[in-house]
C-alpha cells in the first residue's frame, strides 16, 4: 500500500506502544497521500520499493493519520478500518465551523478523532461530543493554560495527547497533570546519567555484545555463558527459530546455529540476544527502535560494500540506544566494549560513514525528508532505494520483536 513512510511511536503512561503516527513522504504535509496510486504504479513501488501495509508499518497497534480535509469529505479509502485507524486532524486550517462539520462527518463514518489544541481552549466544547483525543504540541503550549484546563477534558472522556516529550522529565511532568499518552523520543534517552558500575548479570551481556564486535569468535566462551543461563538458552532457542531468521531448519543449539547460520550471522544474532535481555526493565518500543536501526544501518551498509566482519553497520545501529537502556554515558560504556574505531567514533558522536547511517535512521525516523533527499545524496545511494532499506528494516524489526516477549525468563545471575 505504501512506499514512502516514516512512523513515529505513541506510548502510554506506562511507556507501551499505544499507536504510531503515520508520515507520509508521498503525501501533502506528511498526510494521507490524497490521490491512490495507478494500478501500474503500484506494481512498481510493490517490485522496488517493499511497500507496507498498516500491520507492517504499525505493527499491528493503531495508527493515527493526518488527512487533508478534501479526503475525509470525499471518503476514505476502504483499506482503511476504523478499529485500527484515528484520524488526526489540525485546526490552524480550519474555520470553526467547517472543523465542525469535517469532526461529525469523520464521527458518522466510525472513526476515532484527535485534533491539535495546544492550549485546551474552552472554546472547543462544541468539538467534545465528537472528538476521542486532543493533541497538545507541548513545545508551542502555554503551560499554564494547560494545567488549567486538563481535569474539564478529563470529565468527557477526551484523551490527551502530550507531543514533542523529548526528555523523561517532560515526560513525568505531564503524566502527572494527567495526560495520558505521550509522542517524543523521551524513551531514548538515559533517565540520568551515572557512572555506577554494572550488575554482573548485565555486565556478562556486555560482555557477549562484545564477543560479536571483534574480528575473532571464541565459539567455546560463548557457548559456556549461554548454556548456564536459562533465560538466554531460552530467548536463543526462540530467537534462532523466529521465521524472520530462520524457515527452514528447527535449530536446537548455537553450535548447531552456527554450522547453519554462519560467523557473521551468528554474531549478529548475540548482540541481538544481548541486547534484548539488557531492556527487560525498559520500555520494549527502544529495543523495537534498535532492532529497525540495526537492520537499515546493517543494509546500508552491504549498498555500500561495507565489510561484514565484523557487522559494521548492525552493530552501530542495534549498539545506537545503549545509554538509553543502561543510563550511562555512551563514552564509558564503548570503552567496555572492544569495538573498532569507526563504530567508536559513530557512536560518541564523531563522523564518518557509519555516522551518517545513524543520522539518515534518525531522519526516517522523524520523517525529516529533506534530511533523507541530503544524506542520500552525500552517500550516492537512491532515495527510493533507501525507502525500501528502511521498509525492509521495518518489517524485519517487526518479525523479530515478535520473538521477544515480556515472558521470557529473566537472567538471575
Amino acid at each position: 500500500m505504501f512506499a514512502f513512510i516514516a512512523r513515529q511511536p505513541v506510548l502510554d503512561r506506562e511507556k507501551e506502544v499505544f499507536a504510531y503516527e503515520l508520515l507520509f513522504r508521498d503525501g501533502k504535509n506528511n498526510c494521507y497521500p490524497e490521490d491512490e496510486r495507478e494500478a501500474t504504479t503500484n506494481k512498481l513501488v510493490a517490485r522496488n520499493y517493499l511497500h507496507l501495509g498498516l500491520d507492517d508499518i504499525s505493527c499491528n497497534k493503531k495508527s493515527l493519520i493526518n488527512f487533508q480535509p478534501e479526503r475525509i469529505l470525499q471518503g476514505f479509502p476502504p483499506s482503511l478500518d476504523p478499529e485500527n485507524v484515528i484520524v488526526e486532524l489540525y485546526d490552524g486550517i480550519f474555520n470553526h465551523d467547517s472543523l465542525l462539520t469535517i469532526c461529525k462527518h469523520v464521527n458518522k463514518m466510525g472513526f476515532k478523532l484527535a485534533i491539535e489544541d495546544n492550549r485546551l481552549d474552552p472554546k472547543w466544547s462544541d468539538f467534545l461530543p465528537y472528538v476521542d483525543m486532543v493533541k497538545v504540541n507541548t513545545t508551542l503550549s502555554d503551560y499554564d493554560a494547560v494545567a488549567k484546563n486538563v481535569q474539564r477534558y478529563k470529565d468527557t472522556s477526551v484523551q490527551l495527547i502530550a507531543e514533542k516529550i523529548e526528555t523523561p522529565q517532560d515526560f513525568a511532568i505531564f503524566r502527572d497533570m494527567g495526560f495520558d499518552y505521550f509522542q517524543g523520543y523521551f524513551f531514548a534517552r538515559p533517565e540520568s546519567v551515572t557512572q555506577h558500575n554494572l550488575p554482573t548479570s548485565k555486565l556478562t551481556l556486555v560482555e557477549l555484545m562484545g564477543a560479536s564486535s571483534s574480528a575473532s569468535f571464541d565459539l567455546d566462551s560463548i557457548n559456556s555463558v549461554i548454556e548456564h543461563d536459562v533465560g538466554l538458552s531460552y530467548m536463543l532457542l526462540r530467537f534462532i527459530n523466529n521465521p524472520m531468521i530462520n524457515k527452514r531448519y528447527k535449530i536446537s543449539s548455537l553450535r548447531h546455529a552456527l554450522n547453519y547460520m554462519g560467523e557473521v550471522e551468528i554474531k549478529k544474532f548475540i548482540a541481538l540476544l544481548a541486547l534484548a535481555n539488557l531492556s527487560s526493565d525498559k520500555p520494549s518500543e527502544l529495543i523495537h527502535l534498535s532492532l529497525v536501526r540495526a537492520k537499515f544501518c546493517d543494509l546500508v551498509g552491504i549498498e555500500k560494500e561495507l565489510g561484514s566482519n565484523p557487522p559494521l553497520g548492525f552493530l552501530v545501529g542495534l549498539f545506537s540506544l545503549l545509554d538509553a537502556l543502561l543510563d550511562q554515558d555512551m563514552a564509558s560504556l564503548i570503552e567496555k566494549l572492544p569495538l573498532v574505531d569507526e563504530v567508536k567514533i559513530a557512536l560518541c558522536g564523531g563522523q564518518n560513514d557509519l555516522s551518517m547511517y545513524l543520522l539518515l535512521v534518525k531522519a526516517f525516523e522523524s520523517g525529516n525528508w529533506l534530511k533523507v533527499i541530503r544524506l542520500s545524496k552525500i552517500l550516492e545511494i537512491d532515495q527510493k532505494r533507501l525507502h525500501s532499506l528502511f521498509n525492509e528494516a521495518i518489517i524485519w524489526g517487526n518479525g523479530v520483536r515478535k520473538s521477544i516477549s515480556p515472558h521470557f525468563p529473566t537472567s538471575k545471575k
